[in-house]
């Protein structure tokens, strides 16, 4: 079995490939709705194999990322059907026998067995895959007994990996890892790190913003209101499109992280973005070229697939703001703030690289009485998110607790609901339930890390103290309350 996606771009690239049928096939797709990016697993005869390709075509019809979720689906599915034909099966005679031994395959007798959480989502989507095909028809009845227990979970209980940085490891990961720094703050002339100040200002805006990565790498230049905003105003946007489950909420960016990201589009970015100019006007018919920007409205326009065309910022997928451009100084360029040396959006991989590369700085001098104390793990890009979201909550509860001795149990319903801590950090982290915001409490009080008396000396990004961005969050929910 083979898998591809769907690529109306790849057909029109190569019409003459296809014997005259390339515009057939392109207006097929379109009279069917299949997005681009949705998954098709063949046979040895290049025939879709059923009834997996209906599901994934279900599940477009449902609105889910092609990119983001459908793409691992298919993988799953395809080692699925690789490892059921060995066994002279499909998804339509497939046994609970056959799921069992698959799942002792993955985690037990293959080269490299895959760890519980791993397999864990792939054993959702096994059950998500065959719920639906009894639903459908395809199947009288699941092959998995129902119970009080999943037979294909790996039985592993997690909590959340919730890692925090104190202020000193912030500062060696951002200035020493990601800058290029040396620990006495001089210039590290070996380093051989690419664009600096495009990597702090990342950290930056990760950390005081509490954006996760995909929101973060793909904001725009309008979003953060670049070259039109005074310095020392902070900025606000909506997210959505690049939201984890495109869950809307108001991102604020305060004015230290925008200082850093105004340093960056000053000396570094635009000698990434001039030699791209030639090779964006060579493809202009493939982007979207952006003519008008509304400000006030959150919208943008430009000519794209052949047609003018309007958009909300907050609608714009991931994919969209990487085909984005604009006119800048030296012809088009862009409109995404983080790109790379001939990328026009930086991915989740580059990031990864660039992290890789900051910790492997970080260990090299990790042994020097100046370093802070490294854990075993890489940090990761969220563990900033996290960062933010305790030292709010530390913050928030304080508050909470001078209020209640000011009022003594006094207050509304919606005075004791606008204010409530874990509420005001799951809107502003865009959590899905309050619940998961709740696993930061047993984090609050870590002895090595969290001393209550060190947090009005942090300031993440030339002055941004968490005290500010908490007090903002506060003004923001009570706005929010107050509309409702």
């Amino acid at each position: 079995m083979d898998l591809f996606f769907v690529s109306r771009a790849r057909v029109q690239q190569r019409l003459s490939l296809f014997d005259g049928v390339g515009s057939e096939a392109v207006r097929r797709l379109d009279f069917r709705a299949l997005p681009d990016g949705l998954p098709v697993i063949v046979d040895e005869g290049l025939r879709p194999v059923e009834p997996a390709c209906t599901w994934f075509r279900h599940l477009a019809y449902m609105g889910r990322d092609p990119e983001g979720t459908l793409r691992p689906y298919a993988y799953i599915v395809l080692r699925l059907l690789e490892f059921l034909a060995e066994r002279g099966r499909e998804l339509g005679t497939a046994t609970e026998s056959d799921l069992v031994a698959y799942r002792r395959s993955r985690i037990e007798l293959q080269g490299r067995p895959v760890g519980g959480a791993t397999w864990d989502r792939e054993a959702s989507v096994i059950n998500t895959l065959f719920v639906w095909l009894v639903e459908q028809g395809f199947r009288l009845v699941s092959p998995l007994r129902m119970g009080n227990r999943n037979l294909l979970s790996s039985g592993t209980s997690r909590d959340m990996d919730i890692r925090h940085l104190s202020l000193d490891q912030y500062r060696f990961f951002r200035d020493v890892g990601l800058g290029g720094q040396r620990l006495d703050g001089s210039v590290d002339r070996s380093f051989r790190g690419w664009a600096p100040h495009r990597n702090r200002a990342a950290a930056d805006l990760a950390l005081t913003s509490g954006m996760r990565l995909q929101e973060w790498s793909t904001v725009l230049l309008p979003e953060l209101a670049v070259g039109m905003r005074r310095a020392g105003e902070p900025v606000e946007f909506t997210l959505q499109a690049c939201a984890k489950y495109k869950k809307r909420r108001t991102a604020y960016v305060p004015p230290g992280a925008l200082s850093s990201v105004d340093t960056f589009v000053l000396l570094e970015r635009p000698e990434i973005v001039a030699p791209m100019a030639r090779a964006l006007e060579r493809r202009h018919r493939d982007l979207l070229v952006v003519s008008e920007i509304d400000y006030a409205r959150g919208r943008l326009s430009g000519r794209w697939q052949g047609r003018v065309r309007e958009f909300a910022w907050s609608a714009m997928t991931p994919k969209l703001r990487r085909l984005a451009v604009h006119e800048g100084p030296d012809g088009l360029e862009p409109l995404a703030v983080f790109v790379g040396h001939g990328s026009l959006l930086l991915s989740s991989s580059s990031w990864d690289r660039i992290r890789h590369l900051a910790w492997d700085r970080m260990t090299a001098v990790r042994d020097n009485p100046a370093a802070p104390m490294l854990p075993a793990k890489r940090w990761r890009f969220h563990d900033l998110r996290h960062t933010l979201a305790l030292r709010l909550l530390a913050f928030l509860m304080r508050r909470a607790m001078q209020r209640e001795g000011v009022t003594r149990g006094g207050g509304s319903v919606a005075d004791h609901i606008a204010f409530n801590p874990l509420l005001i950090v799951s809107r502003r982290l865009g959590h899905s339930s309050p619940a998961v915001t709740y696993e930061y409490l047993r984090y609050l009080e870590e002895p090595m890390h969290y001393v209550d008396a060190a947090f009005a000396e942090w300031s993440a990004a030339d002055g941004d103290t968490y005290e500010d961005i908490a007090l903002r969050s506060m003004g923001m929910e009570a706005e929010h309350a107050a509309a409702r």
